[in-house]
């Protein structure tokens, strides 16, 4: 049996295409769930674009997950190259932000690092986390109820396979 990786805090980098909606939620939900897990990780989110930098999560969103006991507070930023070597895991909503991540990684180290928030799903049949711009309310009570899911597997994931 191989043994687990041996680290003190996992760093998580969630990402989606503007980092308004789903990356923002997915790292409110994740780490307050990693928390009532007594997981040990640092979270932050990025996006593809640098079309909302600087700005808050979009307003639907923050609303719906305060709705569900969750506070989104993080502002808009890109990615950036050296979000590589600064997180453990960077995690993409969609299968476009993997497959813009893995363009922007150099290394074999680098992609394998890239996962999808899908592959995580414990209850859902997903292959993406929607993204809810352009929909209603509904379409954001979806995203909340998806991370949800995902990041129960997900921290199941890492309790199995890194010491924390």
């Amino acid at each position: 049996m191989e043994k687990p990786h041996q680290i003190t805090k996992i760093r998580l980098l969630f990402v989606c295409l503007g980092n308004i909606c789903r990356s923002p939620a997915a790292e409110t939900v994740f780490a307050k769930l990693a928390s009532h897990s007594k997981l040990g990780v640092e979270v932050d989110s990025a996006g593809i674009s640098s079309w909302h930098k600087g700005e808050k999560a979009d307003r639907r969103m923050r609303d719906a997950a305060q709705r569900r006991g969750y506070q989104i507070t993080s502002i808009s930023r890109p990615v950036v190259k050296s979000d590589f070597s600064q997180f453990d895991l960077i995690v993409a909503m969609d299968n476009e932000n993997f497959r813009d991540l893995m363009s922007i990684a150099s290394t074999d180290e680098e992609r394998n690092k890239i996962v999808r928030m899908a592959d995580f799903f414990v209850k859902y049949r997903y292959d993406h986390i929607p993204d809810p711009y352009y929909g209603d309310a509904d379409d954001f009570n979806l995203v909340i109820d998806l991370l949800e899911d995902a990041s129960q597997g997900l921290i199941a994931h890492l309790k199995k396979n890194f010491s924390l």
